[in-house]
């Protein structure tokens, strides 16, 4: 079988899974790694090997760079205290307990290898406890968070791991030296990115073409990493740090650019994640069998106590980082809203690991010692966080009450409401302009008076009504673009319209449906 038709194949499976699960109501990642799993232990399938020194270059750049162009960097400013507690305190301490365990289990690991396995396992991924948390509608701060902590995690865990892995080539290990090539490589790989970022934003501004301007997207996170990379310095950083200055600037973009880029980072991110997920699945026979002098229940059970050891951990950490500072006075973080105990206590069973930790497990060298041992630790930890914590996660939530406030649809209707009272502030004038589209400006003025008087019902907490009437307006609409839609397919049916006619009128109703939000 082909490398294609590899591909091919896991794309199919992937969507395959992926359609299932949200059918069942599970998050995706879930199901992925189940079926990959599933999936390995078929007879006659191919072994997939894949080259580590491309798993870093192909998978980790644009997830990270997705993340960070769509991050709300004000909300991540306003928790910066939590945030960076978990995204450095806390995988720090994480990598050094996992370190100093698995070192203790298996006593031919080095510390340089166990420090590795550490850097690892230590940085959780929020794509699927966030994703369980929005849906159950816990309050926005916990979200906020818990994906401010994984997108600033990620490069933490990574600096460390690579420091693991140069410690781990030369045969010797410097506490002060570890300290200062984390500052250097940090602060390099956040210059370069600044410089990719800045550069790659005044193409897109300038471009008018939207096809070219979504290539220079998906070639930007390559641009920085392999230019921090070449440096010598962070691509990790290098990356988020683009993808954060692009993200600043994506309101000048065109609407088309905005719309279809984010479509093209969605898909991105869907076939990463779900290839990753699957290919660890199929590629665990192969790891199981090479796991070295260790026998499969030792393996699982040193695996097993990893876990452990990851979940306490983060229990450890997340309750004192929240009440010392409080406990100690003074004014850091004086102003930020207290968390509860429940709060707290979902922060920290959210701590699921995932797609960074499988990339960076995967591209370890292929002569690195322990390899497939670390590979399937990481495995074990992944599957017990993820499909443990993340099926158990909603059920804790709504245990403790950790549900969501009408917060952000209070602000989203605070929002509309303003944006649409500007528009109307604009008639007059409008009126005095274009005195002959008079009617025109009638039918705007209602439709955006309507407006209005919807978001401040939502405003006012009359939502059991006016949810009912927007989704009655909101069908309406929908029956009208269907309309319009068929009559479209009838005329082309009919020949009494070109294929390039269809496509832009469908084009034009596709856009009104969005619009409507139906």
């Amino acid at each position: 079988m082909s490398t294609l038709e590899v591909v091919l194949g896991l794309l199919v499976v992937v969507a395959a899974l992926a359609t299932v699960a949200r059918r069942l109501g599970v998050p995706p990642p879930i199901l992925m790694l189940l079926g990959g799993i599933a999936l390995g232990f078929v007879p006659g399938l191919p072994a997939i090997e894949l080259d580590p020194n491309i798993v870093f270059l192909v998978f980790l750049p644009p997830l990270l760079y997705v993340a960070a162009v769509f991050a709300p960097l004000r909300d991540y400013r306003a928790n910066a205290r939590p945030i960076g507690l978990l995204a450095i305190g806390l995988v720090i301490v994480t990598a050094a307990a996992v370190g100093a365990v698995a070192r203790l289990l298996v006593p031919t690991l080095g510390w340089a290898q166990a420090f590795a396995l550490g850097a690892i396992v230590a940085p959780p991924d929020a794509v699927a406890a966030t994703s369980i948390l929005q849906r159950i509608g816990v309050p926005r701060r916990v979200v906020t968070i818990l994906e401010g902590e994984s997108l600033l995690n990620d490069a933490t865990a990574l600096v460390t791991y690579r420091l693991a892995l140069a410690a781990a080539a030369s045969g010797a290990f410097s506490a002060g030296d570890a300290v200062v090539s984390f500052v250097a490589v940090a602060v390099g790989g956040v210059a370069v990115g600044l410089v990719v970022g800045a550069v790659a934003a005044g193409i897109r501004l300038r471009l008018r073409d939207t096809p070219v301007s979504i290539t220079v997207s998906i070639l930007t996170p390559f641009a920085a990493y392999l230019a921090a990379e070449g440096l010598g310095v962070s691509g990790v950083l290098a990356t988020v740090t683009a993808g954060l200055y692009i993200g600043r600037r994506l309101s000048v973009l065109s609407s088309e650019d905005r719309i279809a880029g984010s479509a093209v980072c969605q898909t991105i991110n869907f076939v990463l994640n779900g290839i990753l997920f699957t290919l660890i699945g199929l590629q665990l026979p192969s790891i199981i069998r090479g796991i070295g002098d260790l026998q499969l229940g030792d393996a699982v059970g040193v695996a097993a106590t990893i876990a452990l050891v990851v979940i306490v951990v983060r229990f450890l950490w997340v309750f004192p980082a929240t009440f010392l500072p409080r406990w100690l006075g003074g004014t850091v973080g004086a102003a930020e809203t207290r968390a509860s105990l429940r709060v707290l206590t979902v922060v920290a069973w959210s701590g699921l690991r995932g797609a960074v930790s499988l990339a960076a497990a995967l591209a370890l060298p292929l002569s690195f010692p322990h390899r497939d041992l670390l590979i399937f630790i990481t495995f074990c930890v992944i599957a017990v966080t993820l499909v443990g914590q993340g099926l158990t996660l909603p059920a804790l939530a709504r245990r403790l009450g950790v549900v969501a406030t009408q917060d952000v649809e209070h602000e989203e209707s605070h929002a509309r409401a303003a944006i649409a009272e500007a528009a109307l502030a604009l008639m007059p004038d409008l009126r005095t302009r274009w005195s002959g589209h008079i009617e025109l400006i009638d039918r705007l003025q209602a439709d955006y008076e309507h407006r209005v008087q919807h978001a401040e019902e939502h405003r006012d907490g009359e939502l059991d009504e006016a949810d009912r009437e927007l989704f009655e307006h909101r069908q309406l609409k929908q029956e009208l673009i269907d309309a319009e839609r068929q009559a479209a397919r009838e005329m082309h049916a009919r020949a009494a319209i070109s294929d390039e006619v269809l496509r832009r009128l469908e084009r034009d109703l596709d856009l009104a449906e969005l619009r409507a939000g139906v």
